[in-house]
């Protein structure tokens, strides 16, 4: 199964770090992020699950739910998360899925055969409240992730499905936004009080509605 943007995020029990859960269940009416990793106890998955869990609170604000994956058991996930506890000096409480059957793995497309057979890629997916993906990112087991980029892009996401408006190239929260090119720039300017600012009939900026 290929996902696309847009397709909804296929629902799943399994067994993880904290008890089975249910996907759907896990994330209610919030947002979630699944990942996956090849493997436990490899290095670049040490750093990326132990940066997740340092950023906790930031996702916590965003109504963020996270969960990783790996095709490893149980019983190597307690081991490995004491491993990064100790070595990225933080608590991993987010499930991690158990997924040595390769369910999950297969659902979300996660294993690429040109890179490994048996091991999921590093593949990262925003799922909206509507259980939709909003975002899917592949990594190749050897770069970690950039958990900055996630939370910018949820920030991104978040807004956007709010307000009519897109964000530019490097948006950061708190900067200018584009007002889409569904809204003319007559009604932009009733929209958005704080200004729109013209620079191309199609290039119109207004600072960030919901600040």
């Amino acid at each position: 199964m290929s996902l696309r943007l847009g397709d909804i995020a296929p629902n799943f029990k399994a067994k993880t770090s904290v008890g089975e859960i249910d996907l759907y269940e896990y994330l209610g009416d919030g947002w979630g992020v699944l990942f996956s990793h090849p493997a436990d106890y490899t290095p670049v998955c040490t750093t990326e699950l132990g940066k997740t869990a340092l950023l906790k609170l930031e996702f916590e604000k965003r109504n963020v739910k996270v969960l990783a994956l790996s095709v490893d058991g149980l019983e190597r996930h307690q081991g490995w998360i004491s491993d990064i506890n100790e070595t990225q000096h933080t608590s991993v409480e987010f499930p991690i899925i158990a997924d040595e059957d390769r369910t999950v793995a297969n659902l979300y497309d996660m294993i690429h055969p040109n890179a490994s057979e048996t091991a999921t890629v590093r593949s990262l997916f925003i799922i909206g409240p509507d259980k939709k993906v909003k975002l899917f990112i592949t990594y190749p087991a050897s770069t970690g992730r950039n958990f900055h980029e996630v939370l910018r892009v949820i920030d991104s996401l978040q807004l956007t499905a709010n307000y009519s408006v897109a964000t530019p190239a490097d948006w950061k929260e708190g900067e200018d936004v584009i007002v889409v090119p569904s809204v003319s720039t007559e009604a932009a300017i009733e929209k958005f009080p704080k200004g729109v600012r013209v620079v191309k009939p199609y290039l119109r900026y207004t600072p960030q509605p919901n600040k």
